[in-house]
């Protein structure tokens, strides 16, 4: 039997979320090993030794030790959706904005998430910094282009989204009344899909010398 790439991942982190949202889609099997990030396995740490998820490690032994590179790899052995190939713009326009998501609005959702631990950081400059972004991706949609690049979901959508997820549960009180309606409808669309379902199941911690879980499970897409 031909190897599976291992994927080293933990539920809930949305760098591990994007990946394995790529592999779904895409088809690729792996083996999934859920980890435990304060009690790291040793297998992740031999993979990958600065101990951080997601790590797609592949039969020939390279180590693919970030998100956005274990999504194009999978993509590129299969892309039935298009990710790559959105209807405006292409493939760099994606990971330029993957990159404002990355940089600047990761650094202010961590700031508004966890403000204990920047007790320097001015919290209302901070949370305007996060709406100047998400006004500017509610300015990308329209009826006419309900994705960020265009009229189907693509690489841009799915490595975002996780994030402004992460930022949308600070606060659903504070979040619902934001003037976003397409950027909020935007999301919803995302969290209620069949693809997203399919890559949060909860699954046991991985422990060293096991196997992992076999991954994507099998699912029905409905639309």
């Amino acid at each position: 039997m031909t190897a599976l790439p291992v994927l080293y991942s933990f539920r809930r982190c949305p760098y591990a979320m994007r990946a394995r949202l790529a592999l779904a889609v895409s088809g690729q099997m792996c083996e999934l090993r859920e980890v435990v990030l304060k009690n790291k396995p040793q297998g992740l740490l031999r993979a990958s030794p600065k101990g951080t998820v997601p790590v797609l490690v592949l039969p020939s032994g390279q180590v693919l030790e970030q998100s956005l590179d274990i999504m194009q790899w999978a993509l590129e052995q299969h892309d039935p959706e298009g990710w790559l190939t959105p209807s405006h713009g292409n493939l760099q326009d994606m990971l330029a904005l993957i990159g404002e998501c990355d940089g600047p609005f990761k650094q202010v959702l961590d700031r508004c998430k966890y403000p204990s631990r920047y007790p320097d950081a001015d919290m209302n400059a901070e949370r305007a910094r996060a709406v100047a972004w998400l006004g500017a991706l509610e300015a990308r949609l329209s009826s006419d282009q309900p994705c960020l690049f265009g009229t189907h979901a693509a690489l841009a959508d799915m490595a975002i989204a996780p994030f402004v997820r992460q930022f949308a549960g600070i606060d659903a009180d504070w979040w619902a009344p934001q003037p976003w309606p397409r950027l909020q409808a935007w999301l919803a669309e995302w969290q209620a899909s069949d693809l997203l379902a399919s890559v949060m199941h909860k699954l046991p911690a991985w422990v060293d010398g096991t196997a992992g879980v076999p991954f994507p499970p099998t699912m029905e897409r409905t639309g």
